[in-house]
């Protein structure tokens, strides 16, 4: 019986993995559960044994890339959280493969602009997301002694967020790179962390 629920398991987690390289590259919209089951190597049968519906599957696969942001989180940021890893975080969020890899990493980029159309569930478990992502660059300006720590942070993530976002408007790779690295620049020059 543990085999089937292992087995069930490992289904289910390639659905999301599916789902959630869907979401990053077309948003909402592009989650076809059709076109995610062949995907997946599985037939749209299955679907249903592992979802009740389409936005019970977005729900999870939002959840499933917050877990990936949560661990890319934790590593800067995470307990003893400073200067130094919130400029790592920066240095990580805004390199080359914001650009590169648009079907991996943080899900707010893509998805900010259309959360408020998002099913509710789904809404409710990015916006657990966003709070977290500010709650965790916020600890660590709060570290560093700045003023109004949860403000900054907000602001931080309207610029890393919005980076990514206006890098991948870009056709050509140099001016989404070139983007990204300004813009990692002037944020590292805006809170200090340069000189720390």
């Amino acid at each position: 019986m543990a085999d089937k629920t292992t087995h069930k398991e490992r289904t289910r987690a390639r659905i999301l993995d599916e789902a959630a390289r869907a979401l990053r590259l077309s948003g909402t919209d592009g989650v076809s559960v059709a076109d995610l089951m062949k995907r997946a190597g599985l037939t749209h049968g299955g679907f249903y044994a592992h979802f009740a519906s389409r936005d019970d599957l977005v729900d999870h696969a939002i959840g499933r890339m917050f877990e990936d942001s949560s661990r890319m989180l934790e590593r800067f940021v995470g307990a003893g959280a400073n200067a130094k890893g919130l400029s790592g975080l920066i240095d990580y969020y805004l390199a080359p493969q914001a650009w590169r890899v648009r079907d991996q990493g943080c899900p707010l980029p893509g998805l900010s602009s259309e959360a408020a159309r998002m099913p509710d569930a789904a809404r409710a478990r990015y916006q657990a997301g966003v709070v977290r992502f500010r709650a965790a660059i916020a600890a660590a300006l709060a570290a560093m002694g700045k003023p109004g720590p949860e403000q900054l942070a907000a602001s931080v993530m309207a610029e890393m967020i919005g980076a990514v976002s206006m890098a991948r408007s870009f056709d050509a790779e140099a001016d989404g790179l070139a983007w990204l690295q300004a813009c990692r620049a002037a944020l590292r020059e805006r809170l200090g962390l340069d000189a720390a």
